[in-house]
């Protein structure tokens, strides 16, 4: 699968406004290191269960897969919010994705259905993520405070 993005720096919050297609413009979400690991945690997620027979791995698969989409989703659907309440509720309900997503890679371990590396791997991704979602939900809630100040 093609990579969308450069890669994440570690330390990064926000990324500048460019793609692999330097004259191609930015979405607001694109622009977040947030969304971006959320992509890049997804691309990870559909490889996470293996795709063989039986409920529960399909079970799992699909509330992984859902779980994992709704970050992407819900983070771009923030993104394009203008006011700071509905940019935090969208946030949040990322982070409640995330936070999923993150049980959902506990309980494949503990199935023994991923590695140890590929559980590291997803919840350093996801720990990131949901670290990211908190502070964007919280600069969003004093944005408000501000404005309500007299």
């Amino acid at each position: 699968m093609p990579t969308v993005y450069a890669p994440v720096p570690r330390d990064a919050t926000a990324v500048p406004a460019q793609s692999s297609d330097s004259s191609a413009a930015l979405l607001d979400a694109e622009k977040l290191v947030c969304y971006r690991l959320a992509v890049e945690f997804q691309t990870l997620a559909t490889r996470l269960v293996p795709r063989q027979r039986g409920v529960l791995l399909a079970t799992l698969r699909d509330q992984l897969d859902r779980a994992s989409v709704s970050i992407v989703l819900n983070i771009a659907e923030g993104a394009g919010r203008f006011s700071p309440p509905d940019k935090a509720r969208f946030y949040t309900m990322a982070r409640g994705s995330a936070t999923e997503c993150g049980a959902l890679v506990d309980l494949l371990l503990v199935r023994r259905l991923i590695t140890n590396a590929l559980h590291a791997q997803a919840r350093t991704l996801i720990i990131r993520i949901v670290q990211m979602l908190t502070r964007l939900s919280a600069s969003m809630a004093s944005r408000r405070a501000s404005r309500e100040e007299p």
